[in-house]
């Protein structure tokens, strides 16, 4: 692995994207002038909506040729005003490199590099016409983007150049005070690579918010594959999650979840394991001067394994969870437990954060390895982001060394 090789493209790119977050703030890019742009592009008519997002990616794999790649992404979309409770929205999609081509999309054969999974694509992102006259529903179909939670099990994987969206119909439902009802049946998954992949997944979320105490939810995901596929599972769940004020100034955060699965339909596998998840940690709003947002958690994460099959979640936003060098996406034969730790604040408009993850299989007693994660975020003017984020896995009985570092000029209106 070239990592005296990675250390030094970090070094030179570390000053640098801090000089531009220093510099691109709303002294330069004017609030006033952005708020007129946003202002310009809706209106009684419906709203323009615009992203473009420019990411310079850094890939050194043990046993691979180093890879880089610099994807821009841009959607462009309408939303269309209410008429008679009616609403419509339609967003393109497009991808393209514009100078570093190094690396395997996923699409284009080069399998010599490490994967940085954002092909060259056009498509429609998303399409859908929702209805709003029944009483505190809310039905839409169409291609759209579902997030339920905190995406584990169904979400748009947002940190990717290209959205995962669904083709379905989906209810939404608050008629029960502090109470929720998700519905939704999914016939089609537009990947994050660009590929279509057919299902008949009915999907049922049911939440309570219990004031000053936390969230209760239950939630089941039959997922049908259209092809024979090990993704067919059923899970069943239940997850609470909350924080609540210690003293002034300091609050309590905790979430526990468990979950179910096992084979479904067509699926050739036969198995039954389970998913836990347990967080514990602070929150302090205020720290002093521009020092604020400090926050600390602890966390357990066990996906469990049965008849070498791991715990299931195809349709997750896999990425924010095990680690953003991306080593467990498909969870392990033998299944994992993450043990993790995360520190982060807000210094003068930076969101800093840290990330350690100790590795181990479900069963086995394998030492799988660990890994250290790092962001440096700021956001101003409400529509501009540029980013740091890097990811180093020490590789013990799983997979190969990885570093990988990003760099990312982000625009929404």
């Amino acid at each position: 692995m070239h990592r005296e090789y990675s250390r030094s493209l970090l070094l030179i790119l570390i000053p640098r994207v801090l000089v531009l977050l220093s510099v691109f703030s709303p002294g330069v890019v004017a609030t006033s002038f952005s708020n007129e742009i946003a202002d310009s592009i809706k209106g009684n008519w419906g709203q323009f909506k615009l992203n473009a997002n420019w990411r310079y990616a850094n890939v050194d794999q043990e046993g691979k040729a180093v890879a880089k790649g610099d994807p821009v992404r841009l959607r462009f979309g309408y939303l269309s005003p209410k008429i008679f409770e009616f609403q419509g929205f339609a967003e393109f999609e497009g991808n393209t490199p514009v100078f570093e081509y190094q690396h395997d999309s996923t699409r284009n054969g080069k399998t010599e590099f490490p994967v940085v999974a954002d092909p060259q694509a056009a498509e429609l992102n998303q399409g859908w016409l929702s209805y709003a006259g029944l009483s505190d529903s809310l039905i839409t179909g169409g291609r759209q983007e579902i997030n339920y939670d905190n995406q584990r099990f169904l979400g748009t994987v947002p940190w990717r150049q290209l959205e995962q969206t669904f083709d379905s119909v989906t209810v939404v439902n608050k008629t029960i005070v502090n109470s929720e009802i998700k519905i939704a049946y999914i016939w089609n998954v537009k990947t994050v690579e660009s590929k279509d992949i057919g299902m008949s997944s009915p999907m049922l979320n049911l939440s309570h918010t219990i004031p000053e105490l936390g969230k209760l939810t239950a939630y089941a995901y039959l997922l049908d594959y259209s092809d024979t596929s090990a993704n067919s599972t059923q899970s069943y769940g239940v997850r609470f999650t909350g924080k609540t004020g210690v003293r002034e100034n300091l609050k309590a955060i905790y979430s526990a979840e468990y979950s179910y699965q096992r084979d479904y339909q067509t699926n050739p596998n036969r198995y039954n394991t389970n998913y836990m998840h347990f967080i514990g940690g602070f929150e302090m709003p205020e720290i002093a001067w521009d020092f604020a947002n400090l926050s600390g958690k602890v966390g357990w994460e066990q996906l469990g394994s049965d008849n070498n099959v791991g715990f299931k979640t195809p349709l997750g936003t896999n990425h924010a969870f095990n680690g953003w060098a991306d080593k467990f996406l498909t969870t392990p034969s033998l299944g994992i437990r993450d043990f993790y730790g995360i520190l982060s604040t807000r210094i003068h408009g930076f969101k800093l954060m840290a990330i350690y993850h100790q590795y181990d299989s479900a069963t086995g007693n394998i030492d799988y390895g660990h890994e250290i994660d790092a962001l440096v975020v700021k956001k101003f003017s409400g529509h501009y982001t540029i980013l740091l984020k890097y990811a180093d896995y020490f590789a013990s009985g799983y997979a190969t060394d990885t570093r990988k570092i990003w760099v990312s000029v982000g625009v929404d209106f």
